[in-house]
């Protein structure tokens, strides 16, 4: 009698998704390419033609996240290599029923290497539950731009009372010493958290970026004007630009933000984002 109730029981329980993706560059004679690739599961990477860098469009087969999903990407830009990974499209969180769906980025550049950190916007979804982190190593001599933009429903359809979990880990580190460490934490009422002056004064859309590399300084006055009110631009070290910024819906965010990284990465940001 235990075999036929396993099986009923395996056949109520939702399906997971999991997905991993391994990637590193090279240079050769004055060109990036590919050194090492590796996909597997729902994690899938398009390759558009790119003479200057190693462009990579980081796609999520399922669809989206919900509970118990895994996804893990690891990204290496080699000395003197140009790596640029983004998203398909905005990633979504929905509505979750069994646990967290968990997502974690590594990252690594060489000294010489520029990478670029580029994902389209997550929405969470009124449910969602997400523990996500992006883990990056850089070195002397390296440069990187790193963003994770958030939104919180979607407020032209309607989604404006969002609740769930949001948890949320960056952290930078220069030869192996931390040097930016970065949590958001937000369960149950998000929109209540939201609404409070000292967190996001009713926002719900929200953008963290990074720059780290020579340019840092110049980069202050010009990031900060090109900023809203209701963003900050700030210099922690001499290589290390932080910036912050909200906005009432994702429409808004990608208005002030677009700028933003096009000054920080001297390019046009990879063609997914102009869809």
């Amino acid at each position: 009698m235990g075999q036929p109730h396993l099986a009923s029981r395996e056949a109520n329980t939702a399906p997971r998704s999991i997905g991993a993706m391994t990637l590193s560059t090279k240079c050769r004679d004055g060109r990036t390419g590919i050194d090492r690739f590796r996909t597997s599961g729902a994690s899938k990477v398009a390759f558009p033609r790119r003479k200057d860098a190693v462009e990579a469009i980081v796609l999520n087969t399922s669809g989206g996240l919900t509970g118990g999903d895994r996804f893990e990407a690891s990204a290496s830009a080699g000395p003197d290599s140009h790596l640029i990974l983004t998203t398909q499209a905005a990633e979504r969180a929905y509505r979750s029923t069994s646990g967290a769906a968990c997502v974690s980025t590594r990252l690594s550049v060489a000294m010489g290497a520029v990478l670029h950190w580029l994902p389209q916007e997550l929405i969470m979804f009124d449910g969602g539950c997400l523990n996500r982190r992006l883990d990056v190593d850089v070195t002397d001599g390296a440069e990187a731009v790193l963003v994770e933009p958030v939104v919180f429903g979607r407020r032209a359809m309607g989604e404006t009372r969002i609740s769930g979990s949001f948890r949320d880990r960056i952290t930078l580190r220069h030869d192996g010493r931390p040097i930016y460490w970065d949590r958001i934490n937000l369960t149950g009422s998000i929109s209540a958290s939201l609404d409070r002056p000292a967190i996001a004064g009713g926002m719900t859309a929200l953008a963290s970026a990074l720059y780290f590399g020579p340019r840092a300084e110049a980069l202050l006055p010009i990031v900060r004007q090109l900023l809203p009110k209701t963003g900050g631009a700030s210099l922690v070290a001499p290589d290390l630009l932080t910036i912050r910024l909200l906005a009432a819906d994702s429409y808004l965010l990608r208005q002030w933000l677009v700028p933003v990284l096009e000054r920080l990465t001297e390019t046009t940001l990879p063609k997914s984002w102009r869809f």
